[in-house]
């Protein structure tokens, strides 16, 4: 598999450590700012015998990027958050392009398990409205974007699933919170990776589901996964959909 990847940070320079030692072949290295970078931008050169674009730039330039693939018939791995809020042009550009993307708020394994695991309880939870819910999640210091990816993917699973709570709110709260309202508080500081907390509340006990990131290799070895799952597909698919299968 040879990959070029898009956003050359902490996080891309570990996806390229992972990548080599799953015996991937890294051709490019895409960005603007980073010196050790083999290239600024997408270009035919930077392109040349690529099978997939890993994509983990900011927010800002998600949707740039992903354009940017399409354009040249790449398949794309894109864990940044922020453009989910146009994934009907998204879809239409994978479509017409005839690639295949596979995108996730979270590629760490770890975290999809959970996802999985957050889905099952709160259907039982459903069952038995003495328990109230709510979550928080933390991260360091560094972290452009509140609340998380992950606690958004999180707060619409339990949406989906928990017919009592209907709405997400995620700033600080100065008044009561209303019985259909779920709470998801962020929290910033630190070097912490990523934690994120989901509790089932009620007057007798106290249910809590947890995840604890130790590091980010989780997360790029999901993405290299991601890379080598999506290799022969066309279309939009999420973490979810690989994980269905992989499963």
């Amino acid at each position: 598999m040879k990959i070029s990847i898009v956003g050359y940070g902490k996080m891309g320079q570990l996806i390229e450590q992972v990548a080599l030692e799953r015996k991937a072949e890294v051709v490019s290295t895409i960005d603007p700012f980073h010196p050790k970078a083999t290239h600024k931008s997408f270009s035919e050169e930077a392109m040349q015998g690529v099978d997939v674009c890993i994509c983990f730039s900011q927010p800002a330039v998600a949707m740039g990027n992903i354009a940017d693939a399409c354009r040249w018939k790449k398949q794309v791995v894109i864990g940044t958050t922020g453009w989910v809020d146009q994934m009907d042009r998204v879809e239409q550009m994978v479509n017409e392009s005839g690639v295949g993307l596979v995108y996730s708020s979270n590629f760490s394994i770890g975290v999809n398990i959970f996802f999985k695991m957050i889905e099952l309880a709160s259907q039982v939870i459903n069952k038995f409205d003495v328990y109230d819910i709510l979550g928080y999640e933390a991260h360091h210091n560094r972290k452009l974007d509140s609340p998380s990816g992950t606690a958004v993917t999180i707060s619409k699973i339990l949406l989906d699933n928990v017919d009592r709570k209907t709405v997400t709110v995620e700033e600080k709260l100065d008044r009561k919170i209303e019985p259909h309202e779920l709470h998801f508080a962020s929290m910033r500081g630190g070097n912490i990776p990523g934690t994120h907390v989901v509790q089932f509340d009620s007057e007798f006990d106290t249910i809590e589901l947890k995840h604890t990131a130790r590091s980010r290799t989780g997360f790029a070895v999901g993405a290299v996964i991601a890379a080598e799952w999506i290799l022969d597909k066309k279309g939009l698919f999420t973490e979810a959909d690989m994980m269905k299968q992989l499963l």
